[in-house]
C-alpha cells in the first residue's frame, strides 16, 4: 500500500512538472520569438498594410470582452442565485438548467459564431459589428458564469444563512450580506475564466465582429458606434499567421495577448485576495 502510493505521489509530481515544462517552453518561445519585433509602429493609432499596427485590436479586445462581461455576468450571478438559494434544492428544473449549462460548455465556440451570425448579424441586421460579437460572446460565457457562482455558493456552509435567518433577515439580505460576500472570490474565479475566453476567442467573432482593423468610433458616432466592425488581439493574430506576410508582427502580437492575459489574471487574483482578506478581518 505504501508503494503504491508512492508510485501515485510521484506520478502527480511527474504530471505536475510536465505541465509546467510545456507552459514555460510555450511563454519562452513566444516571447523569444516575439519580443525582438515589438516596435514602436506595432502600436500607432491606425492600422495600415505598412505598419500592422496592433492598437485597433488592443482596444477592440478591450471593448469587446467588457461589453461581453456586462451582459453576461449580471444575468449569469442572478441566475446561479435563484437556482441555489431560492429554487427547491434537487428539483428537476434545477437539474436541467446545470445539465445544460455543463452541456454548454463543451460545445465548440465555432457553433457560437453560426449562432451569433444568424441571430444578431442576419436576423436582427446587426451585421459584422462590436454589438454582434459581444453579445455571441456574452452567450458562450454564460454557461461558465453560471456554475462558478452557482458552485460558489453551494459552498457556502448553510450556517451562514440560518445565522441570518435567527437574526430576523429576510432572504435577499441573506443572500446578500451573508452568502454573496463569501461567495465573492469564487464568482471572481468564473468571471476570470469568462473573461480569458473572451480574449482569446477567435471563431465566433470570424462570424459576427468580422477582421476590420479599426477602432469602432463610440466617441464621434455614440451607439452607432455600436455597430462598426473591428477585430480583437486573438483575430489580429489569426490574420497575419495565416496571411503568412508578416510572421514576425503574428509573434509579437502574441507577446501582447499574453501580457494582456497575465496583468487581468493578476489584477483579478489581488482583488481576489483583497476580498479574503476582508473577509477575514
Amino acid at each position: 500500500m505504501r508503494r503504491l502510493s508512492r508510485v501515485l505521489r510521484w506520478l502527480v509530481y511527474a504530471g505536475a512538472a510536465l505541465t509546467a515544462a510545456v507552459l514555460l517552453a510555450i511563454t519562452g518561445f513566444v516571447l523569444i520569438n516575439g519580443i525582438p519585433h515589438l516596435t514602436p509602429s506595432l502600436f500607432e493609432w491606425t492600422y495600415t498594410s505598412d505598419n500592422v499596427s496592433l492598437m485597433p485590436a488592443l482596444v477592440g479586445t478591450l471593448l469587446m470582452a467588457a461589453l461581453a462581461l456586462l451582459m453576461a455576468v449580471p444575468v449569469g450571478v442572478g441566475a446561479a442565485i435563484y437556482l441555489v438559494e431560492y429554487a427547491p434544492r434537487g428539483s428537476r428544473f434545477v437539474r436541467a438548467v446545470r445539465m445544460t449549462s455543463e452541456t454548454l460548455q463543451g460545445i465548440p465556440s465555432i457553433i457560437y459564431g453560426l449562432f451569433g451570425m444568424l441571430l444578431f448579424v442576419t436576423a436582427l441586421g446587426w451585421g459584422l459589428s462590436l454589438l454582434a460579437g459581444a453579445c455571441t460572446l456574452a452567450v458562450m460565457v454564460l454557461p461558465v458564469v453560471v456554475r462558478t457562482t452557482e458552485e460558489a455558493l453551494m459552498a457556502v456552509p448553510d450556517g451562514y444563512r440560518e445565522g441570518g435567518f435567527a437574526l430576523g433577515a429576510g432572504r435577499l439580505r441573506v443572500v446578500a450580506r451573508c452568502a454573496l460576500p463569501s461567495a465573492a472570490p469564487g464568482i471572481l474565479g468564473g468571471v476570470v475564466l469568462a473573461l480569458g475566453r473572451c480574449v482569446g476567442e477567435v471563431a465566433a467573432l470570424l462570424f459576427t465582429a468580422g477582421t476590420v482593423a479599426q477602432v469602432p468610433d463610440l466617441l464621434g458616432a455614440g451607439p452607432a458606434g455600436l455597430f462598426d466592425s473591428c477585430r480583437t488581439l486573438a483575430v489580429h493574430l489569426y490574420v497575419l499567421a495565416s496571411e503568412g506576410l508578416h510572421i514576425d508582427e503574428a509573434y509579437a502580437t502574441a507577446v501582447v495577448l499574453l501580457a494582456v492575459v497575465m496583468v487581468l489574471n493578476g489584477v483579478a487574483a489581488l482583488a481576489t485576495r483583497m476580498m479574503e482578506v476582508r473577509d477575514r478581518g
